[in-house]
C-alpha cells in the first residue's frame, strides 16, 4: 500500500486509465441522453456549469494556493481549448454520428499531439512517427468515408465524425499549450478555474436555450445520464486526468484514448445505440497501428538522454 501511496507514475497511469473507462461510457451515455429529450446544448450547460460549482464547492474543503492573474488569464486559454472547444464539438458531434465512430476518433488526439509538440515543444519527428501519421490518417479517413455512404446514424454521420475529430484536435492543442500551467497547480486550483472560465464563455449563450427547454418532456432515465456527465464523466474524470497530466507526457497520457473505443462499443452494441461494422473494425485497427507508432517513438528528452528508459 505504501509503495503505491509513494509510486506517482503508477497513480498517474491507473488515474487516467480509469478517467478512459468512465470515458469510454460517455460516447453511448449522451448520445442516450440526447434520445432521451436532453439536447447537446443543454447537456454542454450542464456539464460544464455543473463541474464549475463542484470545483469550487472543492475548493472549499480543500483550499488551494493563491492564482496570480496572470496565470488566471493563462487558464481562459487553457479552459477555451481543453473544454469550450473540446465539448462542444464532441456533444454536437455525437448528436449526428453514432457513439461508436466518436469513440473511434478519439483515437486520433496522439497523432495530432505528434504534430503539435513537434511544432510547439519541438518534439523530433522520426520516420516511425511519420509512418504512424499516415497509417491513422489512413484509418480516419475510412471511418469519414464509410460515414459518407451510411444509411442511418447508428452508422455514422460525416459532419459528426468531423466534429469530434476537431474536438481531439482543441484538446491535444491544450495539452500541448497548457502542460506547464497545469503542472504548477493542485488538481482542484486547475479545473476550479477552468471550468469557470468555460462557464462564463458558454453559459452566457445557452442560458436563454436552456430556459426554454420543455423539460418535462425529459425522460427520467436522461436525468440519470446528465448526473453521470457531470460527475462522474466529468468532475471525477477531470480530476483524474490532471493528476496523470502532471507527471505523464502530452504523448503518454493521449495513448491511454484506446481504452474509449473498446468500452465505447461494447456499450453502444449492447444497448443497441451503434451498429458495429467492417469498416468501422479496419479503421480501429489503422488508426491504433499509427498510434502505437507515434508513441513508441522516442520523445526529445528520451534522444538528450540516450540509454534512459522512461517508464512515463
Amino acid at each position: 500500500m505504501n509503495s503505491f501511496v509513494g509510486n506517482k507514475p503508477l497513480q498517474a497511469h491507473l488515474s487516467m486509465l480509469t478517467a478512459e473507462i468512465f470515458w469510454g461510457l460517455m460516447a453511448p451515455i449522451t448520445k442516450d441522453a440526447i434520445l432521451g429529450g436532453i439536447d447537446s446544448i443543454n447537456i454542454v450547460t450542464m456539464r460544464v456549469g455543473g463541474a464549475a460549482l463542484l470545483f469550487w464547492l472543492a475548493s472549499i474543503i480543500v483550499p488551494g494556493p493563491k492564482v496570480p492573474r496572470r496565470d488566471i488569464l493563462l487558464f481562459a486559454g487553457a479552459a477555451l481549448f481543453g473544454i469550450v472547444t473540446n465539448q462542444c464539438l464532441f456533444t454536437l458531434g455525437i448528436q449526428y454520428t453514432s457513439p461508436i465512430n466518436a469513440s473511434i476518433v478519439t483515437t486520433s488526439m496522439p497523432i495530432f499531439a505528434m504534430v503539435l509538440s513537434f511544432l510547439i515543444l519541438h518534439e523530433p519527428i522520426t520516420a516511425k512517427k511519420a509512418g504512424g501519421v499516415a497509417i491513422g490518417f489512413t484509418g480516419a479517413l475510412l471511418l469519414v468515408l464509410s460515414s459518407a455512404s451510411a444509411s442511418s446514424a447508428r452508422q455514422g454521420n460525416v459532419a459528426g465524425d468531423l466534429m469530434c475529430m476537431g474536438a481531439q484536435f482543441s484538446f491535444a492543442l491544450y495539452l500541448s499549450l497548457f502542460n506547464p500551467l497545469v503542472r504548477r497547480y493542485d488538481v482542484i486550483t486547475v479545473n476550479k478555474w477552468m471550468f469557470l472560465w468555460a462557464a462564463l464563455f458558454i453559459c452566457p449563450f445557452s442560458a436563454p436555450h436552456l430556459l426554454s427547454t420543455h423539460w418535462a418532456a425529459v425522460a427520467p432515465s436522461a436525468w440519470w445520464e446528465a448526473a453521470y456527465i457531470v460527475c462522474l464523466g466529468t468532475f471525477v474524470c477531470y480530476l483524474l486526468s490532471i493528476v496523470s497530466q502532471r507527471v505523464l507526457r502530452p504523448t503518454v497520457v493521449s495513448i491511454y484514448n484506446y481504452v474509449q473505443p473498446i468500452v465505447s462499443v461494447v456499450a453502444s452494441v449492447l444497448t443497441g445505440l451503434g451498429v458495429f461494422t467492417l469498416w468501422q473494425g479496419v479503421a480501429i485497427i489503422l488508426v491504433f497501428t499509427g498510434v502505437w507508432l507515434v508513441t513508441k517513438s522516442k520523445s526529445k528528452r528520451d534522444m538528450q538522454q540516450p540509454g534512459r528508459v522512461n517508464d512515463r
